[in-house]
């Protein structure tokens, strides 16, 4: 399996599903430079309706980013709708560090030795 391609990344996606997020993910294939797919992941957020995907910071790296596109619109929610959206923020933010893992694993790195580099 080539690095970041869609049969890698929906493997991915596929284990980190077994771990039991209700999260509705599919990978968007993506063709970059030499037509290498560039790792694209979108996600269906049922309590923010708005276009949310994960991707690399930069191609072919290793550090992962979230992104939330902007709305129209203002989004207004009272308590449980907060606690469902922030529920569902964790599982975001659950399979981006899970991708950032499974991608410095796959090159050989130790992501601690990475996040020390990370300027964040």
């Amino acid at each position: 399996m080539t690095f970041r391609s869609k049969e890698t990344l929906d493997a991915w996606i596929e284990e980190f599903q077994q771990f039991g997020y209700p999260l509705v993910v599919k990978v968007i294939p993506q063709d970059g430079s030499l037509g290498r797919d560039t790792g694209l992941v979108g996600i269906t957020m049922m309590n923010a309706q708005t276009v949310t995907y994960i991707e690399p910071d930069v191609p072919g790296g290793n550090t992962w980013r979230i992104t939330f596109e902007s709305r129209d619109t203002d989004l207004r929610l009272g308590a449980g709708g907060a606690l469902a959206l922030s529920t569902e923020l964790a599982m975001v933010s659950a399979l981006c560090a899970f991708l950032e893992t499974k991608s410095h694993a796959f090159v050989g790195e130790d992501p601690a030795d990475a996040d020390e580099l990370r300027p964040d």
